[in-house]
């Protein structure tokens, strides 16, 4: 599958994403709280429609479709978020969307996805299937429309209009405008799509543990990909292969570093943001989080962070809080 985008992503798209998105969805809260005695904002993208900020990239792509492409359908690659925000958009839409998924993905995001009507196709993901060969077999066979969960302009430019969100918000609050902003970073389409929106913000990429393509690409100024034999991670939401030229482009001019978060860092992330903000975060959601209680990441009165999902099974959330590591 071919990893060139049609056009570039552009601060100018981010603000349109962004008025077209304000006439849908509510902002998302910015919430105050102290992270090792600084304060700090959490930007509340967990609590969109489907429980992650992906419903913003899918929104901002699938309503530019034209009405030829809009009956040809679309195709998505996703573990779940972004699968969901596909579907929803594509359910509202009218728009068929078929979602190429992993079998090892959480079963409340497949059942979430399936049940906004969108068809989900499966893929090996523990042994080795290439997901975007077998979209790519999808998209020959139907002429559907590639809705990348990250490396599409469009779906960039949307995901960065929680920027625009957060200046505004933090401006109502008598601020300037972010410092910085935190955010968990799988393949680079919100973190990509942050810096567009904020430009005078410094942009912190985290990735879990043995996933941190990102980090080691910007340490090395090419793109890396993840190992063969990277570990397990309950990090679903951040298991991306590799970054695209579209993101990188963005992502090396205006990212210095990467972060990577260990297991037991976001589990506390977790514990964190449901005893002091009262939200359910989902692993990849907490990640952001667990970098700056860890002490990662420089903290001020304008630095935010990003909690970007709540689509967790309430078992394996009850074994986190219970757990003290």
């Amino acid at each position: 599958m071919t990893t060139q985008p049609m056009r570039a992503p552009t601060s100018e798209g981010v603000a349109r994403a962004a008025a077209k998105i304000a006439e849908l969805l509510v902002q998302t809260p910015l919430l105050e709280t102290e992270v090792n005695g600084a304060k700090v904002w959490c930007k509340a993208d967990s609590l969109q429609p489907i429980g992650a900020f992906k419903i913003r990239g899918a929104w901002h792509r699938l309503s530019d479709l034209s009405e030829d492409e809009r009956q040809r359908g679309v195709v998505g690659v996703s573990s779940g978020n972004h699968a969901q925000g596909v579907a929803w958009a594509a359910a509202r839409l009218g728009i068929p969307a078929t979602i190429v998924m992993p079998v090892d993905a959480p079963q409340v995001k497949l059942d979430a996805t399936r049940a906004m009507g969108a068809n989900v196709v499966l893929y090996d993901r523990p042994g080795g299937e290439d997901r975007d060969a077998v979209a790519q077999r999808l998209i020959d066979q139907t002429g559907a429309t590639l809705v990348h969960a990250y490396g599409d302009p469009w779906v960039i430019e949307g995901q960065g209009s929680a920027g625009i969100e957060i200046t505004a918000q933090l401006r109502a609050r008598g601020l300037d405008g972010p410092t910085r902003i935190v955010a968990c970073c799988g393949g680079g389409g919100l973190t990509a799509g942050l810096a567009l929106a904020c430009p005078d913000a410094e942009i912190g990429p985290v990735e879990p543990e043995g996933w941190d393509d990102v980090a080691r690409s910007l340490a090395t100024g090419e793109i890396q990909r993840v190992a063969k034999d990277a570990p397990p991670t309950e990090c679903d939401a951040l298991q991306t292969p590799a970054t695209w030229p579209i993101n990188f482009a963005i992502l090396k001019q205006r990212c210095a570093y990467g972060l990577v978060v260990t297991p037991a860092e976001v589990r506390a992330a977790q514990r964190f943001a449901f005893s002091k903000l009262h939200l359910v975060l989902e692993p990849g959601g907490a990640a952001a989080l667990a970098a700056a209680l860890a002490g990662k990441v420089p903290l001020d009165g304008r630095t935010v962070i990003m909690l970007t999902g709540s689509n967790t099974d309430p078992a394996s959330f009850a074994k986190v809080l219970s757990s003290n590591d």
